[in-house]
């Protein structure tokens, strides 16, 4: 039989109805990549979590949920979880079996993480510069490589931290912080995060500040009184939004930094022995609690993986049902179609010639179904670990 007619008679009404063809193999498209979709995300997801987990010995924090506290510590998502004291941190390099990585992860810079931190926490993720410079003081931040080419921020640039309430007038000013530097990217949350000493973010936070200097005579209109050194100034003094080289001196802290907060720290045992020494001596803690990154994410992923067969089972019923409802669209299709298949037949078309047209019609919408959902599935496969670590966020 010769197949070259049939596939004419087919392509000619695929083709003259290709909005119809589009939109019906559009739709089976979508619902083919649903189950792959998922399962591509979840192994994306996987790999993401159990990468950062392996690669952090021990996480700190206030008592809660372990979960919670390793999503905030590791992937800076903004929880409304308690602060601890910076003295907690000092407490455990004070111990001798461990050094400690703090990190102050309460605020945004146009919607990115601000996370305050030491430059240790470079080393330990081994993080390096591309473009710039690290921080070197107060009011610097570096930032990640996929947040500077989405915002379009370079080295020698400045970005503004968010305000928490838009109309707290009363609130802290947001802060203009320096870009000193790109770091090279990671394909990590550290792509998307602005990275700033612990004390600018305590800076964000109002805990410090930078004025006028009220000694020198054309500020002392804003003097309220002067007592042992102790200078008293009304609401006309004028605070600094910006740590510059020339207002760098007139920022100081008001209070003990031993008290002021931080959200998790980063613990990182000498060995294996310090490790189950640390982790016993806070079981017992009702402030703090120490937990394995990885331990957690056992349970977590545990979890996913349930949801995960649920859903599946779930997208490959409405996927059946999606291809009985294709075959029912074909058979309406061809039921209306009788007349001008009557005709085809009367100029000479054979039946076996028309069902042949029939299966080439079925086939072509199938293989453009095939070819929708493959292209869904590469382009989610090149977004995957940015759609994952925004959610992580």
């Amino acid at each position: 039989m010769n197949l070259a007619g049939p596939f004419h008679l087919a392509w000619q009404y695929v083709a003259r109805h290709r909005v119809q063809s589009l939109l019906l193999a559009g739709a089976l498209g979508v619902v083919l990549a649903l189950p792959m979709a998922v399962r591509l995300l979840v192994q994306t997801a996987e790999h993401q979590l159990r990468a950062r987990a392996e690669s952090t010995p021990l996480v700190a924090g206030p008592r809660g949920s372990e979960t919670d506290l390793m999503l905030d510590a590791l992937h800076f998502r903004k929880g409304a979880r308690e602060a601890l004291h910076y003295s907690a941190c000092d407490s455990v390099r004070d111990s001798g079996l461990a050094e400690a990585i703090p990190l102050h992860l309460h605020f945004r810079a146009q919607g990115a993480p601000i996370v305050g931190t030491e430059l240790e926490y470079f080393d330990f993720r081994h993080l390096r510069v591309a473009d710039g410079r690290m921080i070197t003081r107060l009011g610097d931040c570096v930032i990640g490589a996929a947040l500077a080419r989405e915002k379009g921020l370079h080295a020698g640039g400045s970005i503004y931290s968010s305000p928490e309430q838009v109309f707290d007038i009363a609130g802290v000013y947001p802060l203009k912080m320096r870009v000193t530097g790109v770091l090279a990217a990671s394909g990590t949350a550290d792509d998307e995060a602005v990275f700033v000493d612990v004390k600018t973010a305590w800076l964000i936070q109002g805990l410090g500040h930078g004025h006028d200097d009220l000694v020198k005579p054309e500020n002392a209109g804003a003097v309220l009184s002067k007592d042992k050194g102790q200078v008293v100034a009304n609401a006309s003094v004028h605070l600094f939004n910006e740590v510059t080289d020339a207002n760098f001196a007139s920022f100081h802290f008001h209070g003990d930094p031993a008290d002021f907060p931080i959200h998790a720290m980063i613990v990182l045992p000498h060995d294996g022995k310090a490790e189950a020494i640390l982790t016993g001596r806070y079981q017992g803690s009702k402030e703090v609690q120490i937990i394995r990154p990885k331990d957690v994410l056992e349970g977590l992923l545990g979890t996913l993986f349930r949801i995960e067969g649920v859903v599946v089972a779930a997208l490959v019923l409405v996927a059946g049902a999606a291809g009985a409802v294709s075959a029912l669209v074909f058979g309406l299709s061809f039921r209306m179609r009788q007349r001008e298949f009557a005709t085809l037949a009367e100029v000479g078309v054979g039946r076996g010639s028309l069902l042949l047209a029939k299966v080439f019609e079925v086939i072509f919408v199938g293989v453009g179904a095939l070819g929708i959902a493959f292209g869904l599935i590469l382009l989610l496969r090149l977004l995957a670990d940015a759609v994952i670590i925004n959610g992580l966020r």
